[in-house]
């Protein structure tokens, strides 16, 4: 139980990544809130952990809307005293070349990965700070955080900066023993993923085995793809790591598709 009596945010954990890191975390004593812009989704998650016994609720939040992500964090504090670790996951995907990427597909990506990064951050680092209990803070990021892959501009460029803004929290949070880190997942195959195979195979003229294949687990040692709970055991590391030692690193979980 190496999260016992400690809360847990997790944003986009309404399937996927998210969800998987939910159950790995109450499993070990977290309780945990699903922060989803699916509210129904949402609430159906915490309803299946309830299920189990363990302590979940739901909050539905856009994390580009600053008055929900708020609200969120409040209702979340109210109902279970605080928060001890936040994991901002929730993100989304485009493909296109740069010279077709509408320009709104860019800002509504970046909007996801580094506003609602941010808006959350600054939402539950205040009562961390407050509470002086110290805290962990989660991002996902992805191999995308340390290379860049083609039709993915916005994608690559958010990655990257959930680095920076991760360093700076593990800057600014040290005095108060709030860690900051990031999670880098190669491919895993959630949802998010499925739909890339078939919008790379039409925008590169390939079949998508050729997708999977040639493109998405070519320099992976072993040709897997990453699994959710690979990508959730390593979360709990972080969250279950309590001092500054580990403190503005990034973790790639890939297969060893990226080697540092």
């Amino acid at each position: 139980m190496k999260l016992q009596n400690k809360v847990a945010l997790i944003t986009g954990s309404a399937s996927g990544i998210g969800k998987r890191m939910a159950e790995v975390f109450a499993a070990e004593g977290a309780k945990v809130v699903i922060a989803d812009l699916d509210a129904k989704a949402s609430e159906a998650t915490a309803q299946e952990l309830r299920n189990k016994k363990y302590e979940a609720m739901s909050v539905a939040m856009d994390v580009t809307n600053e008055d929900q992500v708020e609200s969120g964090v409040s209702e979340a504090i109210k109902a279970f005293g605080g928060i001890d670790i936040l994991i901002s996951n929730a993100g989304v995907q485009f493909i296109y070349p740069i010279e077709e990427l509408p320009f709104d597909k860019w800002k509504k990506l970046l909007a996801i990965q580094l506003d609602g990064a941010f808006l959350t951050t600054r939402a539950c680092i205040r009562d961390m700070y407050k509470r002086g209990k110290g805290g962990s803070i989660i991002y996902t990021g992805s191999v995308h955080s340390k290379e860049a892959s083609a039709l993915k501009a916005p994608y690559v460029t958010a990655k990257h900066g959930l680095i920076g803004l991760c360093e700076v929290v593990a800057k600014e949070g040290a005095k108060h023993n709030v860690r900051a880190n990031v999670i880098c997942p190669g491919y895993v195959r959630t949802p998010l993923v499925e739909k890339q195979i078939p919008e790379q195979a039409k925008t590169l003229g390939i079949s998508e085995a050729d997708v999977v294949k040639n493109i998405f687990l070519k320099d992976t040692v072993d040709g897997e793809f990453t699994t959710v709970d690979d990508v959730a055991q390593v979360a709990l590391f972080f969250a279950a790591f309590d001092t500054n030692a580990l403190t503005g690193q990034s973790l790639v979980v890939s297969h060893g598709w990226y080697m540092q």
